[in-house]
């Protein structure tokens, strides 16, 4: 028998992941005081109307355009692309315009005589303007002597530029069965009788080479800051959408009409995805030539990245400014090519970090620590309308690998260890970034990633192979995938490298059976960076590029190649559709649903940067969400004798490289990929941030005495004989410890351990000062501490918090806040337990130096009266377990309560150590106590066994909450399914 049953993946709740839509207003529960926002001057680019001469609006299409109805003839769709029009078709073929343009519209000069495309389509006519140079009409259109009765010549190539008809309508359902790659039913052998129209569709037009001069390079090189300054709205609002949560997968009509009308070339072009790199010339400058020449020659549908990566002047580009380049590209897309607008995506993974100003939260493994989705839900809204602001429409996020060797450099971007956390943790982000993105213009589509099995590399290096049995695949890591899927997440992205040795991109089973099939997942699928090429030139898992090629698509759904630097995929791909080696219905399907993406954007409407939201980013309000995710997320691993909090008499002395950075505290991705260089330092910031020393300074009233001690690397002890004197002079003293920035394969490592040096500067100072020692951990994944793990008296846990944890963390060491974070991985205390994680067997030893879920607080806070609704579980009969908590003070407590279950014996598959099952977190007063009640269902204690198949088997249960904290918070129950033993859910 098999049930529809979905267990560890979390519900809907519109209460916490209502939809809304971004209204700048001042938020009157935000009394935070500010200057009266005035908005900064924007130069006025000329934005084109749809396809023709550029009309000097400062919001070109943004929400409701200024310019209401410029037809008024009745017709159905007020412009070529109104927002309040509906669209059956993008374009209609219904709209034979008898006066296109009425005489007093608004702008009565809608096409002047000097447009160089005066119709929406000029490459299907033989003229590039309808009307002659030499026309008496002043306007195209005069109201009393209209010689051209229509906008279109008598015998156009098309009768519309997109007609609604198309040969191949049945290539697209509203429900795509995924049984093979692309149904068997559809018939595309020779899909287009024109196949193909040119034998060299790729020939190099010279008029668009991209060629660097040296004579005309006159820039060093060197990044500089971009100087715009702006003062951000103090607060905004967002006022409520109806609760429903659009999902991909339908394709309209109209879409499928536009794709039947495109070129092979043109629908290859849809795509291939370009870096941002390839459109920089060697000053530093957008190259529009460039531009014009991967739109106009390749037709690019996408774009991906910042210039601050890829040899842009600024290191950091301000809202206005990157918007400026996504706007001159957009432009340029709608006037060239295949004249659709472009989607340009970023990896704006915690907040959107490449913007300028844009806050910058803490890492997903520093949001996991919060143990509260709705600080993945803020961190996610706030990213969007930052994201958006500047032309950006699809955020590679989130993050939702399940990170299980902690050797890996990228630990610090996902939601740790643990499925069921994870799986929470995604669906949150994923309606913070999308809520109702096909009506609201300030989201974006998020994009899952990296599907499937990369948070575990054989050796701890980023891309190595991955040995995954399927079953473990599908118990461990699919889990939050699937609940992304379930929260409607628009795109994913596969994973880089292996796993058991088959590539991810060209495998059947992972991107068609697994993604497609067993997930369900209808959204649009992009690869990684040059994923398709490397399994040529870095995996060697295909003879050539062409193989690669072939191979993705025809054995998987791959829809997107992010090529980034070369037109190797179009080129590849056009070769093999020409040949017969690829079917044209294997393109059709994926340019349907990239077209759809856009559509569901908004793009043929809102395609540019909204100068409205860039007001609003770097806001207080901003900030201080943020700020909440950081005093929820901080953990205290250690309090001997009650060191912390701080008191403001005592004398500290403040030690160690990361208590005065705040690109330490950022990590990579963070202004860029390896976050700032050692020459840019914090001055890159300009401002946008803190340090934990200023945080200190700002809760104290005066400046600390710090002493750097060490640098980041461990290259050498710092001025120590001065930082041993200052010490003896000190109460207590706070040494920071951690890691610089990195990212993905800049940040591999041989050893679990802290840099040396650091160690020794904790070491030189308790044994010359037996003071009493504070260690701070800024770190993106957990490093071996050694012998100062028993040397430190308090042992604080900061992540990597962003560029305001600095305050956060100084109002925890000095108990303005109590600190409520648990752990979200295992905390390993040797090297070889850099793959231990909380759901290993239950026969292995599980004796890390902390464990998953582990946290202190300063408050003393007790668990009583335990009670289960029934001692017996069985299927369709959820329990309910519920436990009374009391703090007893001194502070106000934000306490997380995790349950578990442990089972003492499971027939045929290996019990886990423990499983976490749930999740809360309640706010106490002092001396207050809340019960707080959790349910249980049989189906959440199912098992994936080596034959694929999901199952429950009877056995007993002990139920743990918080057993790593509290004690002896266990009750035994027993799970009977009553069907000889065991039950299955469900087969892949």
């Amino acid at each position: 028998m098999i049930l529809d049953s979905q267990p560890q993946i979390p519900p809907y709740d519109p209460n916490i992941y209502a939809p809304d839509q971004l209204v700048i207003t001042e938020n009157p529960a935000f009394a935070k005081p500010g200057p009266t926002y005035i908005p900064p001057p924007r130069p006025s680019p000329v934005y084109p109307t749809p396809y023709g001469v550029g009309l000097p609006h400062t919001i070109p299409y943004i929400f409701r355009p200024v310019y209401t109805a410029p037809v008024l003839e009745t017709p159905v769709y007020t412009t070529p692309y109104a927002v309040e029009s509906a669209y059956t078709t993008p374009y209609s073929e219904k709209a034979v315009y008898t006066t296109p343009y009425i005489a007093e519209p608004e702008y009565t000069t809608p096409y002047i005589e000097v447009a160089v495309y005066t119709t929406p389509y000029f490459q299907t006519f033989g003229y590039t303007t309808p009307y002659s140079k030499t026309t008496a009409y002043t306007t195209p259109y005069a109201a009393d002597t209209l010689v051209y009765t229509t906008l279109y010549p008598t015998t156009p190539v098309y009768t519309t530029p997109y007609p609604e008809t198309s040969v191949y309508a049945a290539s697209y359902t509203v429900k795509s069965a995924y049984g093979t790659p692309y149904t068997d039913k559809l018939s595309c052998t020779t899909p287009y009788t024109d196949k193909p129209a040119y034998t060299s569709p790729y020939t190099i037009d010279p008029t668009y080479t991209n060629v660097d001069h040296s004579s005309k390079c006159t820039w060093d090189g060197i990044q500089v800051n971009d100087p715009e300054t702006w003062d951000p709205v103090p607060s905004y609002q967002y006022s409520k959408m109806p609760h429903d949560i659009p999902r991909p997968g339908a394709i309209d009509s109209n879409i499928t009409a536009l794709v039947s009308k495109l070129t092979l070339k043109q629908k290859i072009g849809q795509m291939t995805q370009i870096q941002v790199g390839q459109l920089i010339d060697c000053n530093g400058e957008l190259n529009t030539t460039a531009v014009k020449y991967w739109i106009h020659e390749w037709n690019v549908g996408s774009f991906l990245e910042t210039p601050a990566n890829h040899r842009g002047k600024c290191n950091w580009y301000s809202p206005n400014a990157f918007g400026q380049i996504t706007d001159a590209v957009q432009k340029t897309a709608i006037e060239h090519g295949s004249r659709i607008p472009v989607i340009w995506g970023l990896d704006s993974v915690r907040g959107a970090n490449y913007v300028k100003g844009a806050v910058i939260f803490p890492a997903g493994i520093s949001t996991a620590a919060t143990f509260n989705p709705k600080r993945a839900y803020d961190a996610g809204r706030i990213l969007a309308k930052d994201t958006r602001a500047v032309g950006v429409h699809w955020a590679f996020a989130p993050v939702s690998d399940i990170p299980v060797n902690n050797l890996w450099s990228r630990v610090y971007e996902n939601f740790g260890e643990d499925p069921f956390l994870s799986s929470h943790m995604t669906a949150a982000s994923v309606n913070g970034y999308q809520g109702n993105y096909k009506r609201d213009r300030s989201r974006v589509a998020a994009c899952m990633k990296h599907f499937i099995g990369y948070g575990y590399p054989f050796d701890g290096s980023d891309r190595a192979n991955r040995h995954i049995a399927a079953h473990e695949l599908l118990e461990y890591f699919v889990p939050p995938f699937k609940a992304a899927v379930n929260a409607g997440v628009a795109t994913a992205m596969e994973s880089y490298g292996v796993i058991n040795g088959e590539p991810v991109v060209m495998s059947q089973f992972y991107l068609q059976k697994l993604l497609r099939k067993y997930i369900g997942f209808e959204g649009m699928l992009v690869t990684d960076w040059e994923e398709i090429n490397g399994q040529a030139t870095t995996y060697h898992t295909a003879k050539d590029v062409k193989q690669a090629t072939w191979a993705t698509l025809n054995r998987t759904s791959v829809d997107m190649s992010m090529v980034t630097d070369n037109q190797s995929f179009s080129q590849t791909t056009y070769n093999l559709v020409v040949s017969g080696a690829i079917p044209e219905c294997r393109i059709d399907e994926p340019v349907a649903r990239i077209l759809q993406l856009k559509k569901d954007l908004g793009l043929f409407e809102t395609p540019f940067a909204d100068p409205n939201l860039q007001a609003t980013a770097g806001s207080a309000q901003d900030i201080e969400a943020a700020r909440n995710s950081v005093r929820e997320s901080v953990t205290l691993l250690k309090n001997k004798r009650g060191v912390l909090p701080l008191r403001h008499t005592d004398r500290v002395l403040f030690v160690g490289p990361t208590l005065n950075s705040t690109r330490y505290m950022g990590g990579g991705w963070n202004v860029h990929w390896q976050g700032p260089s050692d020459k840019e330092s914090d001055e890159v910031y300009q401002g946008f941030g803190d340090t934990i020393l200023k945080g200190v300074q700002r809760v104290t009233g005066h400046e600390p005495q710090y002493f750097e001690g060490v640098d980041i690397k461990g290259s050498e002890l710092i001025n120590i004989s001065a930082v041993i004197a200052a010490a003896k002079k000190a109460d207590k003293i706070v040494i920071g410890l951690g890691e610089g920035t990195y990212a993905e394969i800049d940040g591999n490592i041989d050893s679990m351990k802290l840099p040396q040096n650091q160690l020794e500067l904790v070491y030189a100072i308790a044994t010359a000062t037996e003071k009493p020692i504070v260690a701070v951990l800024v770190e993106g994944r957990p490093r071996l501490l050694e012998r100062v793990a028993g040397i430190a008296d308090g042992i604080v846990q900061a992540y990597l918090p962003g560029t305001y944890g600095g305050l956060p963390i100084a109002e925890i060491l000095y108990g303005k806040v109590n600190p409520s974070g648990r752990l979200p991985y295992t905390y390993p205390a040797t090297e070889a337990q850099a793959s231990t994680t909380i759901w290993q067997p239950s026969y292995t030893d599980y004796k890390p130096q902390w464990a998953f879920g582990y946290g202190l607080s300063y408050s003393h806070v007790e668990y009583t009266n335990v009670t289960v609704s029934c001692s017996t579980l069985t299927l369709d009969k959820p329990i309910t377990i519920s436990v009374s908590i009391t703090n007893h003070g001194p502070y106000p407590q934000k306490e997380t309560v995790l349950l578990f279950t442990n089972q003492p014996y499971r027939f045929d598959m290996a019990p886990e150590h423990y499983r976490m099952r749930h999740f809360t977190k309640v706010s106490l007063a002092v001396g207050e106590t809340k019960n707080v009640t959790f349910e249980l269902r049989a189906e959440d204690l199912a098992f994936w066994s080596t034959g694929l198949e999901q199952k429950i088997v009877s056995s007993p249960v002990n139920l743990a909450i918080n057993p790593h904290v509290q004690q002896n918070i266990k009750v035994e129950i027993t799970l009977d399914v009553n069907v000889d033993n065991s039950f299955m859910l469900a087969r892949v």
